[in-house]
C-alpha cells in the first residue's frame, strides 16, 4: 500500500468513531464530532498529490452535524446516515447521485438511533417488493426492516426482536437476499458466551423469521461482517478475521474455514483489535485493520485454511489516512 495522505476532519476536532464510504470516484465521510457533517473528497485527486499530504475535501453537506455511520446504495445512488443528530438518530436519506451536490431527501425516525443499516434494492423471495429499495437497520434492540423507496414515506415493514438481545450492532444480506446474518456487541461479555453469529431469513420482509444462532470457539466480541459468495468476513475484535462457510442458512450452520488473527495474545471479550475487514476486492485479497495494529492486507489460499500476510500498512494513532488502492 501507498500512504497517500491524511484528510483533516472538517471541525480539525478528532473523535474516536468516525466511517468512510465511496460511491464512483468520492469518498463520504462521517464522524461523532459535532459540527463535522458530511465530507466529500474527489479520489482521482491523489493520482497527482505528492506523498504524505495533507488533503483538503471536495465538498461539503451540512444538513447534520454528527454521525456515527455513513451507508451507500450503490445501485441507488442514495446515502443514508445514521445515528446523526437529526432524523432522530435513524436513517437521514441523501441523494448523493450527484456527489458534488447532495440534496437532503427525507427521514426515517420511527424507530430512533439507528447503529448501522444495509440498504440495497431488494431482489429475494418476497415479491412483493421486488425492486423495491430496502434497508435492513440494526435498531438497539432489534433488527428493522424499512422500505424507502418513497422518500419521502419511509414505511417500517417489520421490527424483529431476536432472542437475547443485548446491542444489535451490523449485519450483511446473503448474495440472494433472502438471509441477513449479524452480530450483537454486547452479547459475549454480557453473559460470557462465546462468540455468536445470528441469522434473520427475510423471504417475508413483514415477518421476519428468526433462523438460529451460530456459535464460536472464542469468546472475543464480534464488530462487523460482509458476506461474498457461500463465506462470512467477520471481524472480531480480539479474534481477529474469521471466514465462515455457510453450511445452511436454514439453521445458522457455518464452519470456520480461516482466521488470521491481529490480537494473539488473547481472544477476550473486550473493544480492541480486528475493526473491521473487506473481502470484495476481484483479485482475492481481503483488508483488514486493527484499532492499535494498523492495516493487513491479505489473501486466501483456496487450498487450506492459511491466511497469508502480503503487506502492514501503520499510521500513527490519532491520524486521520485516506488509503489509494490501485489494482492487484
Amino acid at each position: 500500500p501507498i500512504y497517500k495522505g491524511k484528510l483533516p476532519y472538517h471541525n480539525l476536532v478528532i473523535t474516536r468513531w468516525a466511517d468512510v464510504k465511496t460511491y464512483g470516484n468520492y469518498a463520504f465521510i462521517v464522524n461523532e464530532s459535532y459540527y463535522q457533517g458530511m465530507q466529500i473528497f474527489d479520489l482521482t485527486s491523489l493520482e497527482n498529490n505528492r506523498k504524505g499530504s495533507v488533503l483538503k475535501e471536495t465538498a461539503h453537506y451540512d444538513k447534520f452535524n454528527n454521525a456515527h455511520n455513513m451507508v451507500i446504495n450503490e445501485e441507488s445512488g442514495f446515502g443514508y446516515a445514521v445515528g446523526s443528530n437529526t432524523c432522530e438518530g435513524g436513517l437521514h436519506m441523501i441523494d448523493i447521485k450527484k456527489p458534488l451536490n447532495p440534496q437532503f431527501a427525507g427521514c426515517f425516525s420511527s424507530e430512533g438511533y439507528t447503529h448501522d443499516a444495509q440498504c440495497v434494492i431488494y431482489k429475494g423471495d418476497d415479491e412483493r417488493y421486488l425492486g423495491s429499495e430496502i434497508c435492513f437497520a440494526m435498531n438497539n434492540p432489534s433488527v428493522s426492516i424499512i422500505d424507502v423507496t418513497n422518500k419521502a414515506k419511509p414505511m417500517l415493514l417489520s421490527r424483529n426482536v431476536y432472542p437475547r438481545a443485548r446491542y444489535a450492532h451490523q449485519g450483511w444480506l446473503t448474495e440472494d437476499h433472502n438471509y441477513f446474518i449479524f452480530g450483537d456487541e454486547e452479547d459475549e461479555k454480557a453473559s460470557g458466551s462465546r462468540t455468536t453469529t445470528f441469522v434473520y431469513e427475510v423471504k417475508n420482509l413483514r415477518d421476519a423469521t428468526f433462523a438460529g444462532r451460530y456459535v464460536a470457539s472464542t469468546g472475543a466480541t464480534d464488530h462487523n461482517l460482509y458476506v461474498k459468495g457461500d463465506f462470512v468476513y467477520q471481524a472480531n475484535y480480539r479474534a481477529g478475521l474469521r471466514i465462515l462457510r455457510i453450511d445452511d442458512l436454514r439453521r445458522a450452520a457455518f464452519t470456520e474455514v480461516g482466521y488470521f488473527d491481529i490480537y494473539p495474545m488473547n481472544d477476550g471479550a473486550s473493544l480492541n483489535g480486528a475493526w473491521t475487514a473487506y473481502p470484495f476486492f476481484e483479485s482475492g485479497v481481503i483488508i483488514v485493520s486493527g484499532i492499535e495494529q494498523g492495516l493487513f492486507v491479505l489473501r486466501r489460499r483456496l487450498n487450506n485454511a492459511v491466511l497469508e500476510i502480503e503487506e502492514r500498512f501503520e499510521v500513527s494513532k490519532g491520524e486521520e489516512a485516506v488509503l489509494y488502492v490501485g489494482q492487484d
